[in-house]
């Protein structure tokens, strides 16, 4: 029997079993519905996420691959190592939100074109208001010179975009990243879908099945009430 791509109403916030993605395009799922913090969260904690261009309907995925990083697997390089013990940057979670986003978005644009439309970042922000969306960010002389954002609401991160304006401030975001999620006990790190530097980084391949096994376990992960407070982070690469 042949794989149906499925219409999401704009009531009913179910999303069909991930296993039901189409294989040609991969992991196309189901399209329609919005961008609502509710459809939202039981996306992210369901293994499908949004992807679409600013002249196309919603469409909703889950692939069948997925690329992750392992916590323990970052890749730290001697010379970001290096790097980043000559300058001096600062790392902060949550105290310029929009600004990460917007950087992110601008980078995506200067480069390729970009999926975080208008109506992506307005539904980022909401869930940043209520404790699900989040950013870590690098700054340089009081300046934003880089940073990521991302989903967070059990034990897996999701991450969305980076950006950087200064060499390998991505990176040194993503390292601030993982080690602040192995002090507070996360599982890993969901890429969505992999690339040559994600793969730099540790990003590993699982199939959907392995995928969805990890996440259900991570959903039973309670964060600590204080982990995403605003704040600048000390000593966060000792």
């Amino acid at each position: 029997m042949s794989k149906q791509i499925y219409q999401l109403g704009p009531v009913q916030y179910g999303f069909p079993d991930p296993t039901l993605a189409l294989n040609d395009p991969d992991g196309l799922l189901a399209f329609g519905g919005d961008l609502t913090t509710e459809r939202l969260k039981l996306a992210y904690k369901s293994g499908i996420f949004p992807w679409f261009s600013e002249d196309e309907p919603i469409m909703w995925w889950s692939p069948s691959t997925r690329a992750i990083i392992e916590l323990s697997h970052f890749h730290i390089s001697k010379s970001l190592k290096k790097y980043q013990k000559k300058n001096n940057f600062k790392i902060s979670i949550n105290t310029h939100f929009e600004s990460v986003i917007d950087g992110c978005q601008q980078q995506r644009i200067d480069e390729e074109g970009t999926w975080i439309t208008d109506d992506m970042k307005r539904a980022y922000f909401a869930l940043h208001k209520i404790g699900i969306a989040h950013s870590i960010e690098v700054s340089f002389d009081n300046q934003l010179v880089g940073g990521l954002y991302g989903i967070m609401q059990n034990g897996v991160f999701c991450g969305e975009s980076m950006f950087h304006t200064m060499t390998n401030t991505s990176k040194l975001a993503s390292w601030a990243l993982v080690n602040w999620l192995k002090q507070h006990h996360a599982h890993f790190i969901d890429c969505q879908l992999t690339n040559p530097y994600l793969t730099s980084l540790g990003a590993t391949e699982l199939t959907r099945f392995d995928f969805l096994t990890k996440l259900k376990l991570a959903n039973k992960f309670t964060m600590p009430s204080d982990m995403w407070k605003p704040q600048q982070l000390e000593n966060i690469y000792e």
